[in-house]
């Protein structure tokens, strides 16, 4: 019978079975057909899609009718004729056959692989193969596409902070004000990193806090003008309680990024975003947030962008450094008799030097780069002013006259 012809049908692609491809790569594989007889075949395609759809039911008033939210959007479409139908049946005879075909994604920026739960983006090939009498024998393999998303930019790099506060009441009674100032070095942030959270927590309330911080993911499915979100937390921080008028700071508090997948920004229905929150549970009252959005990308930081990155933060702790280095009053510069001993400044102002021999001395200095006597001068700093001349001139040597 013809339905028995068959004795296998598979679509293998090329490469390891976890392979992710990016816009412009090249989808290649075979078809592997193995049939017990001869078996008459009217054609065989294979077609390549990628299409992102968002959908969800909604039941309006007390009856049981639903209103169908559906959107689609389809990124690439291909196909190739593994054996084309011309009108005429082509027959295979018995034994193994492998049909081999690609096809290149679309060069403009494809949108990363997802499954939501209202909604998917997802890409596929699929084989279909039309017999005589019989029906048609269908296979379809999915394959994964990663948007790349470069952290390396400056809009990634760029740091992020923010301020917030709250009146704490209950009531009709005030409890006081609670604020937050949050930064963290980058927007941008890969999988398995850490983030090191600066934070500031100013309890003016009469009663205790705990800081927290979250990241969460936010997914957004877009359909006929409505929109459906569904939040989850990923990682968790969790702080020391803060007593009422106290303050806490952190100095870097690490949260770690779970394996989760990339943001998802460029697709017009389907949207995955990431948040930074950094919290104050306030007993009594609604919860204190501040947001900071993080953006999760698919190249990691080099290491030349992490120089650049933390310029910002090497700057401030460099501030801080110089502030705790440099005293309130500057220490006024060592005397000159600490610095040069009293034997050396006798030699020197008993040692007569000819006319001659000071201008050799000087266009030898003329001579010589100034650098290594700025280096010399630096190991010894000026004497401290004062009115008496601590190396008084001999009493032997004639006064000069200062206007000859």
């Amino acid at each position: 019978m013809t339905l028995n012809n068959i004795k296998s049908f598979k679509l293998e692609l090329d490469g390891p079975a976890d392979a992710a491809f990016t816009g412009g790569e090249l989808v290649s594989g075979q078809v592997v057909l193995e049939l017990r007889r001869d078996t008459r075949v009217h054609s065989m395609k294979v077609q390549g899609r990628g299409v992102a759809m968002a959908h969800w039911l909604e039941n309006r008033g007390m009856n049981s009718v639903y209103n169908d939210y559906t959107s689609k959007i389809t990124y690439f479409r291909k196909r190739q004729h593994l054996i084309r139908d011309n009108g005429e049946v082509t027959i295979l005879p018995a034994g193994r056959h492998e049909f081999p075909f690609s096809f290149q994604l679309p060069e403009e920026t494809l949108v990363t692989s997802f499954e939501g739960k209202h909604g998917s983006i997802r890409y596929w090939v699929k084989v279909k193969l039309h017999r005589l009498w019989a029906t048609v024998r269908k296979i379809k393999k999915e394959f994964t596409v990663i948007e790349p998303i470069d952290i390396n930019t400056p809009a990634l790099l760029a740091p992020q902070a923010g301020t917030k506060d709250k009146l704490a009441r209950a009531w009709y009674r005030n409890f006081g004000q609670v604020s937050i100032t949050a930064k963290i070095d980058r927007k941008g942030y890969t999988p398995g990193e850490v983030i090191p959270v600066f934070a500031e927590f100013d309890n003016c309330t009469s009663r205790s806090v705990v800081p927290k911080a979250y990241i969460t993911q936010t997914q957004t499915f877009i359909a006929r003008g409505s929109m459906k979100q569904k939040r989850a937390v990923v990682g968790t921080l969790s702080g020391d309680i803060v007593g009422a008028r106290c303050r806490e700071t952190w100095h870097g508090r690490a949260i770690k990024i779970p394996p989760v997948g990339p943001s998802i920004l460029q697709c017009r229905i389907i949207k995955v975003e990431y948040m930074l929150k950094v919290c104050v549970d306030v007993p009594g009252t609604t919860k204190l947030c501040l947001e900071l959005p993080l953006v999760i990308g698919t190249i990691p930081l080099h290491p030349f962008g992490s120089r650049t990155s933390s310029v910002s933060s090497q700057y401030s702790c460099n501030l801080e450094w110089l502030r705790m280095a440099i005293p309130e009053q500057p220490e006024p510069p060592p005397e000159y008799s600490s610095v040069v001993t009293e034997e050396e400044a006798e030699q020197r102002n008993n040692a007569a030097v000819p006319t001659s021999q000071h201008a050799e001395d000087l266009s030898g200095i003329l001579e010589r780069p100034l650098m290594a006597f700025v280096q010399e001068f630096r190991f010894r700093p000026p004497p401290v002013y004062c009115e008496v001349d601590p190396n008084p001139q001999p009493l032997n040597m004639r006064p000069r006259c200062m206007t000859c």
